[in-house]
C-alpha cells in the first residue's frame, strides 16, 4: 500500500496536464495505485489520456493463503480495478514481493517499459524511508527510487543497449510526477473520479479481507481526497510533486 503523501502543503498549485498524452504509473504491488492515484488516473481517462501501469512485483507475499495462489487473485483484482478507472495497459514484472532490491536489473526492467510504453508523464513514490501512515515499506522505497533513476536511464542510448535489438529506442519522459513526498501540484477530482477511485480499491476484494485492519475504502479514500482538496481549493483533489 502507497498513501498519497507523508506531508501536509497549503500553497499547492493546479497542474497543468493539458498536455499529457500517454502517462506510465509505477508501483511496487497490486492496489498501491489504489490509494489516490488512480482518482487522477480517472480523470485522465476520461479525457482520452493513455494510462498503463507498471506493477514490479504480483504482490504474492501480501495474504493470507500460499503465494502461488496469492498471485492469481492479486492479478485478476488489479485488472478489474484497472477496467474501473480506464486502464488497459498493465505489466507485471514478477520481481520477488517483499525482497525487491535496488539496483541495475530493477533500472533496467523499469528502463525498458518505459522505452516500450513511450510516456511524456511518469507517475511513482518518491522512495522516501517516511510517509503519512509511519515508515514506508521497503518495496516502495526501491521501486521509487530505481523509477526515478529508469526515466533517466531510458533517455540514455549507452545504458541497457540490448534493448535496442528489441526494436526499443531511448525515451525521454518530460515529466515525473511523485507521491509520497511533500506535494507541489494537485489534480482537481470530481464526485464520479472520487466513486471510481473507491471502486478500484475496492476491487482488491480478497486481498482486502485478508487485512481486516484496513478501512473500508468508501470510509477513507473520499476523506483522503477531501483533505487534500482543501489545501488546493477544490472539493476533492490528488497531489503530487512535480519534475
Amino acid at each position: 500500500m502507497t498513501q498519497a503523501t507523508g506531508h501536509t502543503n497549503p500553497t499547492l498549485a493546479r497542474l497543468d496536464d493539458s498536455a499529457f498524452k500517454r502517462i506510465l504509473v509505477v508501483v511496487a504491488h497490486p492496489d498501491d495505485a489504489e490509494y489516490g492515484t488512480s482518482a487522477a488516473v480517472a480523470m485522465w481517462t476520461q479525457r482520452d489520456i493513455e494510462v498503463g501501469y507498471l506493477l514490479v512485483t504480483a504482490g504474492e507475499a501480501g495474504m493470507q493463503r500460499p503465494p502461488i495462489e496469492a498471485r492469481t487473485v492479486r492479478a485478476a483484482e488489479q485488472r478489474r480495478a484497472c477496467d474501473i478507472v480506464g486502464v488497459k495497459h498493465l505489466t507485471i514484472l514478477g520481481f520477488p514481493d517483499g525482497l525487491v532490491e535496488y539496483g541495475v536489473e530493477l533500472r533496467k526492467a523499469i528502463a525498458r517499459e518505459i522505452r516500450a510504453f513511450q510516456p511524456d508523464v511518469v507517475v511513482s513514490g518518491a522512495g522516501e524511508l517516511q510517509v503519512g501512515w509511519g515508515l514506508d515499506h521497503a518495496d516502495h522505497r526501491a521501486v521509487g527510487l530505481a523509477t526515478i533513476d529508469a526515466v533517466r536511464d531510458a533517455g540514455n542510448q549507452w545504458l541497457f543497449t540490448e534493448q535496442f535489438h528489441e526494436g526499443l529506442t531511448t525515451w525521454q519522459t518530460q515529466t515525473m510526477l511523485l507521491t509520497g513526498t511533500a506535494p507541489t501540484h494537485f489534480v482537481e477530482v470530481s464526485q464520479t473520479g472520487v466513486d471510481n477511485a473507491v471502486a478500484s480499491l475496492a476491487a482488491h476484494k480478497e486481498y482486502l479481507a485478508d487485512i481486516p485492519e484496513l478501512p473500508v475504502p468508501a470510509d477513507f479514500v473520499p476523506q483522503m481526497l477531501a483533505e487534500t482538496g482543501r489545501w488546493a481549493g477544490v472539493d476533492y483533489a490528488m497531489a503530487f510533486a512535480t519534475y
